[in-house]
């Protein structure tokens, strides 16, 4: 009997049917496996995983100049064998903290906008899970994106409507101020499950 060995020993195994089958299939095979393992995989609580800095972002109160980040992580639980979920820090020149743009799903089973934009750590482990730099703009110019990035994020369409599938998620929202915002050329992972509804969505 196959025997994986927690969530990092189910994701190298899983990148290596991703190796043999090819992206569509690997990924069919990767939900089931997921759901399969739903109730013997995961033990943790996400009331006590890390919402702390993984140390990635410079320090605001020593770095002055303008800085926007874009960020991703695992999801929560089960959900992080398969997806990501996506968010944006941003720092002015000058500003003396990061303000973090980001769709969170509960905030809509608690009557608030899906949308959060406040005053945060920009680099914050995602329950647990560190998370990954995907781009980066600093300095000259950047203050302007960051403007940019600010207005495509207050403008977003489905600020009240939250589906982990098909979409609109936390990836549709970064996907929105990405074509938004075509300068930042940004590129998210296959892993982004619901970037495509940023576009599909409001087709006719």
């Amino acid at each position: 009997m196959l025997k994986i060995k927690g969530l990092r020993g189910l994701n190298r195994f899983l990148s290596g049917i991703s190796s043999r089958l090819g992206n569509p299939l690997a990924f069919t095979f990767l939900i089931a496996t997921s759901l399969l393992c739903l109730t013997s995989c995961t033990s943790s609580d996400w009331r006590s995983a890390s919402r702390e800095s993984a140390g990635i972002a410079a320090d605001s109160d020593t770095n002055r100049e303008a800085i926007l980040q874009f960020y991703s992580a695992d999801a929560w639980g089960w959900r992080g064998w398969f997806a990501v979920h996506t968010w944006i820090a941003a720092k002015p020149s000058d500003a003396l903290s990061y303000t973090v743009y980001e769709v969170i799903g509960w905030r809509q089973s608690r009557g608030l906008p899906v949308v959060r934009i406040e005053s945060d750590l920009p680099d914050r482990y995602w329950f647990g899970e560190r998370p990954k730099l995907l781009k980066e703009f600093r300095g000259e110019g950047v203050d302007r994106l960051i403007i940019a990035v600010d207005q495509a994020a207050r403008s977003y369409p489905w600020a009240e409507t939250y589906a982990a599938f098909p979409g609109p998620n936390s990836n549709t929202f970064t996907a929105w101020i990405a074509l938004q915002v075509p300068e930042l050329a940004l590129q998210l992972p296959f892993s982004a499950i619901g970037s495509g509804y940023a576009q599909n969505g409001l087709e006719p």
